[in-house]
């Protein structure tokens, strides 16, 4: 598994198309290669009002 600092904008789709497949976090990080706690970190620390968005999130 990859342990890279930031996803690229490329990833952040891909979580994005998975999650709304209804894919769980450990799920989720199987399919991109990465470890589950970015994936999960990520949906906390990014969260809109409307959910957790990759276009919102790149742009932080």
């Amino acid at each position: 598994m990859k342990h890279d600092k930031q996803f690229t904008s490329e990833q952040r789709y891909q979580i994005s198309e998975l999650k709304k497949a209804g894919l769980k976090p450990w799920q989720i990080s199987n399919e991109v290669g990465v470890h589950k706690s970015p994936i999960s970190r990520e949906f906390r620390r990014n969260k809109g009002q409307r959910g957790w968005r990759p276009k919102q999130d790149q742009e932080l």
